[in-house]
């Protein structure tokens, strides 16, 4: 019998009394055969054993001499570690038991442990591992999968939702096998119902994967990176000193002059990569990337339909070999069907507590993820390396993020000490604030509001000036360029970190489909079937996805119209409030309604604002998963795209509100527009509607981050894993042994939360730049405080990924995706709103207006009184004249309103006079110039500034040269020893050459032999 058709099983009952006695439990017998069978069995085992023979607490089960066809053997083995107490050899978990292989992935699983059962000691069992045409049959589960126990034990309730899980697990495993990786299973742990099964990837594996992926791996040959000379370098140098103290003390962190020249890894070339240490030639990151890929497409079809009888089993069958034309169900779709609970890679340890073995994730914990070093610079190589170039370029993108908003952040400073320092010399507010003007405006409100004078807006103006000044117009200037270069410089540190992580040369392939989208491919395929209509190539098509395009379409107008009326909702609450705070006999009531309204409103909208983002959230993972997108990239852009959607006009539509809608279609006193006939619109203080909209957009600014951003981020987290605490310790009261182990490195990290993805990282900092550009005409300050949320952001985040989340399969990406494209659409639309919000919003239009067409003394000497209106306090409509006319002490004729109209006296009373056409047409030209203008010149920036950095594209260009060198030097030398061994053979065919052709022939026969 060959070594390879052997089904290894465990020790023979006879050689251990142990497994006899357990196999008389389980009514299992002797192996098959006389003593050499036997000792045939116990020869294999210890070939394929990594473990040594007395060790009684781990058995060997299951085994077949698997071969990964074309490369080495496989050693692959399927371990059970019932009853194993943990100790240190296997560094509690991260390790096999043997303490020798590593576990880069963990599967877990629930399993049902019947009352009165107990882990048996061993059991000689068999597996049906189909290995190309030879196949062992199985006669029995695997241990600690629920399998039969004692004939003179009482049987469970038979539970064929179980059985077919664990029959789908039996099969996958048995796959997983063949694909040549190593598992070893884990049922005795301290969590109650929960089983773990080990994956180690052995170094065949490895190296046929990282072929296969395209993975550039680090060479032999060394090469100088291209330094700077000169003055740059006496630079250089210089600002690292500097810098020294703020820089992580991290080796992956430090300037290198020298780097590996990397190449896609090659079996046939393993001579050019360093393979002294085979160990950590391939890292952890690169190990569970490779583990997950094969997780990804190993199958499992065969055991789900496994149950039926007769006709049942028939169809199944149909649908089987129906389901392996067309459907590839891998690791996803066994984690969508509760077949597994979770799959995961191990972190590299704990990052705190005594004694604790040094490891890269305790690195992190103290140079990236403590508030104690927010100061410093991320140790962005060191979180590419833990976690993946996905999560680096995004900690990546948030530092350069960071950094940029301190120039804007200064510069917003100096314009809102410039309005502080010009608040006294501002003719306007002065005079409105001048009681000696006597302005005697129009109610607010029909009946219950009186007349009121215009100094009792004076502290609304004075405030006013601090953001409408006309430093304002040039900050709203700069910080489009700036958005503009903190793109490009974003696309020159990407290219950096691509050239220095080894991804210049990535293209991301195709993804494999997605469960969901193969389920559907399935049920469409089976319905041709039915019709017996050709099935080869079935794919959904837009027909196929009308209806969820359809729903997707309703679905999202109806939760826009639903912003659109929580907005009015909270215009009807301002108004109505405003009315009947103006009937409060108080004084110092009636005289603070404006700000108490425009407090209680904001506050309203950022409540109703945070909880409609968590809902739209739910709603565009729901909608996009009926679209049943073919892959998971094609999923991502789709939910980042409705996702954005409904929250950019949750966010922001209470702000353009009050930039662009309130106080415009007001009406004129005697002829009010009305809401439903009942409540009169809105108007804006004497000093413009932008104090207000500062007011909005930095309490809901300040409120999503400190809210949302921040308290959910720890609370929520922190609320979930005390949760699961206390719901595994409540399950694991029974087993009172548990206690006494520590936990496992699997075990604790399956109690952290799930990684759910980068969009809500991504999310919550586009909506905040959308804050920062969009209106900072109106908040000069914006910048500030979202630098001062950042530095606390990424420190947060950091902590999150390393102590609270479970760490995530590392995925290979060149850019962050779809949101360059969002950030630079926001940046394009930031222009055109601040040009008019400086032109429609603030008075900086009016003010140049009157300045050169109206002034006497070219001054702002009398601009507020021409901004105003008059109007006869007899023309109003019966029912809104003031219920109380004489409130201010004396009967008032004619009152004024802010508007350009023809006064009552006129020939043409209270139509729109000549001066709005000439402010409107100033308006109109303002936001074309302006727009224009600095749309010109952010594209002049960013064809300036090149997207490649010269010394990077000298780097690689001198890559390519150096890798050809390399291949050249190669071919030279195996042209050399071609020649010299034809050389040779020449030599020894002399004395043959000089006898009988025959004797010739006979040497080159000989020769040839030799080779």
């Amino acid at each position: 019998m060959l070594e390879g058709d052997i089904g290894l099983q465990g020790l023979s009952p006879k050689e251990d009394p142990a497994a006899q006695a357990a196999g008389a439990v389980d009514g299992e017998g002797a192996p098959p055969g006389g003593p050499g069978a036997q000792a045939a069995t116990m020869r294999v085992n210890e070939k394929y054993s990594t473990l040594p023979a007395e060790d009684r607490s781990v058995h060997i089960i299951n085994i077949c001499a698997i071969e990964d066809i074309g490369y080495l053997p496989s050693e692959g083995t399927l371990l059970n570690s019932l009853s194993v107490d943990p100790d240190a050899e296997c560094k509690y978990g991260l390790y096999f038991r043997d303490g020798k292989r590593k576990v880069d992935y963990v599967l877990v699983y629930h399993h049902k442990r019947p009352s009165g059962s107990r882990p048996l000691g061993r059991r000689v069992l068999q597996n049906d591992t189909t290995l190309a045409a030879r196949s062992v049959k199985q006669d029995q589960p695997l241990p600690g999968k629920g399998g039969p126990v004692g004939a003179g034990e009482p049987q469970p309730p038979a539970d064929f939702h179980e059985d077919d899980k664990r029959f789908r697990r039996e099969e996958y495993e048995g796959n997983l096998l063949e694909a040549g990786l190593e598992l070893e299973r884990d049922e005795d742990t301290k969590i109650h119902g929960v089983g773990f099964v080990k994956i180690h990837a052995p170094w065949n594996v490895l190296c046929r994967e990282a072929e296969f992926l395209k993975l550039k791996m680090p060479t032999k040959k060394l090469y100088h990176i291209n330094e700077n000379r000169g003055l740059l370098k006496k630079i250089n140098s210089m600002l690292q000193k500097i810098t020294d103290p703020i820089q992580p003390k991290v080796v992956e962190h430090r300037p290198q002059t020298m780097k590996r020249l990397s190449y896609p890894f090659s079996r046939e070339k393993q001579h050019l990569f360093d393979l002294s240490d085979k160990d950590s030639f391939f890292d952890s990151k690169t190990r569970s990337t490779i583990v997950y890929e094969i997780l990804k497409r190993t199958t499992c079809t065969k055991a789900k339909y496994s149950m039926g009888q007769g006709e049942g089993r028939k169809k199944d069958s149909a649908l089987l070999s129906k389901r392996r034309k067309c459907g590839k169900y891998g690791i996803t779709s066994l984690l969508a069907n509760g077949v597994y609970s979770a799959a995961y890679p191990l972190h590299d340890g704990d990052y705190e507590g005594e004694n604790v073995e040094f490891n890269d994730r305790k690195l992190l914990y103290e140079e990236w993820a403590s508030y104690g070093v927010f100061y410093k610079y991320q140790p962005i190589d060191l979180v590419r390396k833990y976690f993946g170039e996905k999560i680096g370029l995004y900690f990546a993108w948030l530092g350069v993020y960071t950094q940029m908003l301190m120039p804007a952040s200064v510069v917003g400073v100096i314009v809102f000490l410039y309005g502080c320092a010009t608040v006294n010399e501002n003719i306007p507010s002065m005079e409105m604030c001048d009681q000696r003007h006597n302005i005697t405006m129009c109610p607010l409100c029909d009946k219950t509001c009186s007349y009121w004078k215009m100094s009792s807006a004076c502290a609304t103006a004075r405030a006013s000036h601090l953001f409408d000044n006309p430093a304002t117009v040039f900050f709203s200037v700069f910080m489009a360029l700036w958005a503009a270069t903190f793109m490009e410089h974003w696309k020159r540190k990407q290219m950096r970190l691509n050239y220095r992580w080894d991804l210049t040369g990535f293209e991301e392939e195709e993804d494999h489909p997605r469960a969901e989208y193969e389920a559907r491919v399935l049920e469409k395929s089976l319905r041709k079937e039915s019709k017996n209509k050709e099935t080869d190539k079935v794919k959904l098509t837009w027909r196929d996805r009308f209806p969820a395009y359809l729903t997707n379409l309703v679905s999202i107008v109806f939760m826009v119209a639903v912003t659109f009326a929580i907005v009015l909702g909270v215009i009807i609450y301002r108004i109505s409030t405003a009315a009947a705070l103006a009937m409060n006999s108080s004084p110092s009531v009636r005289s603070n309604i404006r700000v108490t309204v425009t407090a209680t409103a904001v506050i309203i909208n950022l409540v109703v604002i945070i909880l409609l983002d968590e809902v739209y959230g739910c709603i565009a993972r729901w909608l996009t998963k009926i679209e049943v997108p073919k892959t998971e990239k094609s999923f991502e852009e789709r939910l980042i795209f409705k996702a954005f959607l409904l929250k950019f006009v949750n966010s922001y539509t209470p702000i353009f509100y009050v930039a662009f809608f309130k106080g415009r279609f007001v009406g004129r006193p005697g002829d009010y527009v009305y809401i439903f006939r009942s409540f009169r619109m809105e108007e804006c203080a004497p000093g413009g509607c932008l104090m207000e909209l500062c007011i909005q957009l930095s309490i809901i600014m300040l409120g999503k981050q400190l809210i949302q951003n921040n308290l959910f981020e720890i609370g929520i987290p922190k609320m979930k894993k005390f949760i699961r605490y206390l719901k595994l310790r409540r399950q694991s009261l029974s087993d009172h042994d548990e206690h006494v182990k520590r936990k496992q490195r699997y075990e604790a990290d399956f109690t952290l939360e799930p990684f759910a993805g980068l969009t809500p990282e991504y999310m919550e900092m586009i909506i905040q730049f959308g804050f920062v550009t969009l209106f900072v005409a109106s908040f000069p300050l914006a910048p500030l405080f979202a630098l001062l949320n950042n530095i606390i952001e990424i420190r947060l985040d950091a902590k999150k990924f390393v102590t609270e989340l479970r760490r995530p399969v590392a995925v290979r990406a060149k850019d962050i995706g779809i949101w360059y494209n969002i950030l630079r659409g926001v940046g394009k639309l930031a222009v055109i709103i601040n040009a008019f919000v400086i032109s429609f919003t603030s008075d900086f239009i009016p003010r140049l207006v009157y300045l050169y067409m109206y002034s006497k003394d070219g001054t702002m000497h009398g601009f507020v009184n021409h901004t105003l209106s008059s109007f006869d306090v007899s023309d109003f409509q019966n029912g809104t004249a003031p219920n109380d006319p004489l409130d201010l002490g004396y009967e008032v004729q004619i009152c004024r309103y802010k508007d350009y109209r023809e006064p009552p006296w006129s020939e043409h009373k209270y139509d729109i006079s000549k001066d709005f056409w000439a402010v409107l047409a100033a308006r109109l030209a303002f936001v074309i110039v302006f727009q224009n203008l600095v749309m010109f010149m952010s594209d002049f920036v960013d064809w300036v500034i090149p997207d490649i950095p010269k010394d990077i594209s000298q780097q690689i260009h001198k890559e390519k040269v150096l890798m050809v060198e390399l291949f050249m030097r190669e071919e030279q030398g195996k042209r050399q020893l071609l020649e010299t061994w034809m050389e040779k053979d020449r030599r020894e065919d002399g004395p043959y050459n000089s006898h009988s052709p025959q004797a010739g022939l006979a040497g080159a026969e000989h020769h040839g032999g030799t080779l």
